[in-house]
């Protein structure tokens, strides 16, 4: 397992549309060193979701923090969505020292494969769901910056 290089904005790797994981490449080698070179990178970091195009693999791939530890999902798909929202306070790994108020859907229920390439559905609420929404929205190249109704700390420019 190794640390990766987290990206930061303005990388344009971070504004790529990721591309899918075949999922008979799930269970080899290459993708599930990634997934573990990932979850260490995100503890590494201090944080809570970690995206493919983040460490610069572009393709369609998180690890999110779901209460029972971190755990990798792979061509992630929010199926559907809450019609009540909140609003949550966000930072980004790849956008250290930012902060601001984004308006999330309260939860979400998302369709994926795990970590041994399993089709899976997992309905989230809370902290969870606002991490899927996070993460998911790096695998198409939106930033928390994009939504962000509002900075609690200053961005740097």
């Amino acid at each position: 397992m190794a640390i990766m290089d987290v990206r930061k904005n303005p990388d344009l790797v971070l504004r790529e549309k990721a591309s899918e994981i075949d999922p008979k490449e799930i269970s080899g080698a290459r993708v599930q060193s990634l997934i573990a070179d990932m979850k260490v990178t995100m503890h590494a970091s201090n944080g809570i979701g970690i995206a493919g195009p983040q460490v610069g693999i572009p393709e369609r791939i998180i690890i999110v923090e779901t209460g029972k530890g971190p755990e990798a999902f792979i061509n992630p798909q929010i199926v559907s969505r809450s019609l009540r929202k909140t609003d949550s306070e966000e930072g980004c790994l790849s956008i250290p020292g930012v902060f601001g108020i984004v308006k999330r859907n309260k939860a979400v229920t998302v369709r994926a494969f795990d970590a041994h390439g399993k089709e899976i559905k997992i309905k989230a609420t809370g902290l969870p769901a606002i991490i899927f929404q996070h993460e998911i929205d790096h695998l198409d190249g939106i930033l928390f910056i994009d939504k962000v109704e509002r900075y609690t700390s200053p961005p740097r420019l």
